[in-house]
Order: structure tokens, then C-alpha cells, then sequence
């Protein structure tokens, strides 16, 4: 049964907040390059990024290093790179709308005309490899959550079996008041048909010794 519950929670989670976006693009020197996507609140996202090595006999050249800053829709820093050829950051939404993330290349005459760039971007915890760039620390975050929420059904599943037992407690409470009040309603019927009686019989006797009758 926990196992079930677990697993409908992770399945929630992943079909409310599961997002990829997985691409190359070139870069040139002295432009900007922002890729924004939709992320909504507590979703957990992660990406990485790296520079095609052009010359894969050799280093990349710091030529063809870049700079990195991914925002928030309210301008908040999620992750700030500079001057680097690859890196990843991960973090969990803390308002929806459009993140960006945004690359570019100082201009110089040192610098390439054009960089190509290789960017994943991932959201949601359905995709595949996101334990492997997600720091510890979201990873714990996560799996706070998820105990939380697996805290919470489990209690309302006991509160809702607690609620059946007392609803059928008081049906039982009702019919057992039921049959009492039955009971005791004819039990009032008969003692007061019984005094009518003695009454009756009583003034009849009373009337009868006076010659009344």
C-alpha cells in the first residue's frame, strides 16, 4: 500500500512539472544567446552545457569560452558562469514563469567569429539523467518532499478509515436510540392507557357505592 502511494506521488510530480529541451546552437562572438522555458513553481530543474571542441586533437581553446547566467522570470541568479567551456547547475523553482538562460562570448579580436554549444535543458524528475548533475542538497530537498507528501496521504488515509469507523459507531449509536425510543414510547402508552384504565374503573366504583349510577 505505501508503495503504491509513493509511487502515485512520483507520478504526479513527474506528469505536472516534466520538461526537456536538448539542443546545439552557434554562438557568435560578441552576441548574446537567451533560451527561455516555462517552469513552474517547487518543479525541479537541471541543465548542462558545453563547447563543441572544434579541433578534438587539442584543448579547447580559451578563445572559445564563454559566459553563462541563468535567471529567474524576476531577475533572480540561479547560476553564474564565466569564461568556461562546460558546466551544469541545478536548482527547484521558486516562482513559474519563463527562466532564461542566456550565453555569450566577449568581443575581441582574439575571439572566434562563431562557437557551436551543445545545451540541455531538463525540468522534472521523470528525465533520465538528472541525479547525475542535481547537486546533494536537491536531491535531499527532493526526497523531503516526497516524504512529506507521503506523510500527508498516509494520514489522510487513516483519518478517513478513523471517520468510517466513527460514522458506522454512531449508525449504530442511532439504531440502538431507536429501539429505545420505540421501547420506551410503548411502554409510556401502555402505563398511561393502564391509569386510564384504573380511573375509569375507579370513578365507575365511586359512583356505583354512591346510587349514583
Amino acid at each position: 500500500m505505501s508503495n503504491s502511494i509513493l509511487l502515485l506521488a512520483i507520478l504526479t510530480l513527474t506528469l505536472t512539472c516534466s520538461m526537456v529541451n536538448s539542443m546545439r546552437f552557434e554562438l557568435q562572438s560578441g552576441h548574446t544567446k537567451c533560451i527561455s522555458e516555462d517552469i513552474k513553481t517547487n518543479a525541479m530543474t537541471v541543465g548542462k552545457y558545453s563547447v563543441v571542441n572544434p579541433n578534438e586533437e587539442y584543448a579547447i581553446p580559451d578563445t572559445h569560452k564563454i559566459t553563462v547566467k541563468v535567471s529567474s522570470p524576476h531577475g533572480t541568479s540561479h547560476h553564474y558562469a564565466d569564461h568556461v567551456e562546460s558546466g551544469n547547475f541545478a536548482f527547484t523553482g521558486s516562482e513559474s514563469g519563463d527562466y532564461t538562460a542566456c550565453f555569450w562570448i566577449p568581443d575581441s579580436r582574439m575571439s572566434p567569429s562563431i562557437v557551436t554549444i551543445e545545451f540541455d535543458w531538463r525540468s522534472g524528475i521523470s528525465t533520465k539523467d538528472w541525479s547525475k548533475v542535481a547537486k546533494k542538497g536537491q536531491i535531499e530537498v527532493m526526497e523531503f518532499e516526497l516524504k512529506k507528501l507521503y506523510d500527508t496521504v498516509t494520514v489522510i488515509h487513516d483519518e478517513m478509515f478513523y471517520l468510517r469507523e466513527r460514522e458506522e459507531e454512531m449508525q449504530d449509536l442511532n439504531k440502538a436510540t431507536n429501539s429505545r425510543m420505540f421501547t420506551f414510547s410503548f411502554l409510556s402508552i401502555m402505563v398511561c392507557l393502564s391509569v386510564a384504565g384504573l380511573q375509569l374503573w375507579h370513578l365507575k366504583t365511586f359512583f356505583e357505592r354512591k346510587k349514583l349510577l
